[in-house]
């Protein structure tokens, strides 16, 4: 019986997402009894051909040739899953769309007209349809094999749509905003990292981007009423890893004053 034929894209990004899938290490090997790893260069460098049965794209559309390559791969691709920030909301580079892109490249490149960039960073849901998005800073590993069973068995994948503060509850953690009175994005994020930085008593950076209907205006009225955060600092803190999710750059927008 012919093996299902998994492919795994890079576009802007650190690499992290790839990383997340050599570190199941041993989930890894049972997937790979499962389908034929056909382009991964992270992992190997032997090329099946395609068309592919399932690819996971990881990072974010920066160039020209990025929009055209992802609408190739869309082509090639019977289900397509983007993984992480980057490819789910723009990753941490988005945070050049609300600057002026040339006057970064003058700054950092000697010959800035060799330079061929879009003035935005974007999700791959902005040039091509996409079939599951999982969200992280990184993906959360084990997440990621539930998503590849999940396909691969042709149901729908279990991951959670509630927020860092299920998983706060589950592990016991003395809330950061009541007791201490830390601004944590934990109320909106969506769930996948254990509420690692609230187990260290830190608020939620918002790694996994926003949770399924997040109630962004009702915590950032908590974090300024209550907790005297101004709104620049607000605009930033939903402007980080995910920058670019629709309910997260809506609330920032709604602090920026300059």
């Amino acid at each position: 019986m012919t093996k299902p034929k998994l492919a795994v894209w890079k576009f802007a990004s650190c690499d992290g997402c790839q990383l997340s899938i050599l570190d199941c290490e041993d989930e890894l090997l049972a997937v790979a009894d499962a389908v034929e790893i056909a382009y991964f260069p992270e992992a190997t460098r032997s090329v099946v051909s395609g068309p592919y049965d399932i690819s996971l794209v990881e990072g974010s559309v920066t160039t020209p040739h990025d929009i055209q390559r992802i609408q190739r791969i869309r082509k090639g691709s019977k289900v397509l899953i983007t993984i992480g920030a980057c490819a789910t909301a723009g990753g941490i580079q988005a945070l050049r769309n609300y600057k002026n892109v040339k006057e970064f490249t003058a700054a950092v490149y000697a010959r800035p007209e060799y330079i061929d960039t879009l003035d935005k960073s974007t999700p791959i849901s902005d040039h091509v349809f996409v079939d599951f998005e999982l969200r992280g800073c990184p993906v959360n590993k084990y997440q990621l094999v539930e998503v590849l069973s999940a396909f691969l068995n042709g149901r729908k994948p279990n991951t959670p749509a509630y927020s860092v503060c299920i998983e706060c509850k589950r592990r016991g953690n003395i809330c950061v905003m009541v007791s201490q009175g830390t601004p944590c994005l934990g109320p909106v994020t969506h769930a996948g990292c254990g509420a690692l930085c609230p187990a260290y008593n830190r608020g939620c950076y918002g790694c996994f981007g926003p949770m399924e209907t997040p109630n962004t205006a009702s915590l950032t009225n908590e974090w300024t009423q209550h907790l005297g955060v101004s709104s620049p600092d607000v605009m930033r803190a939903f402007r980080s890893y995910n920058a670019y999710a629709e309910s997260f750059r809506k609330e920032a927008q709604n602090h920026d004053n300059g």
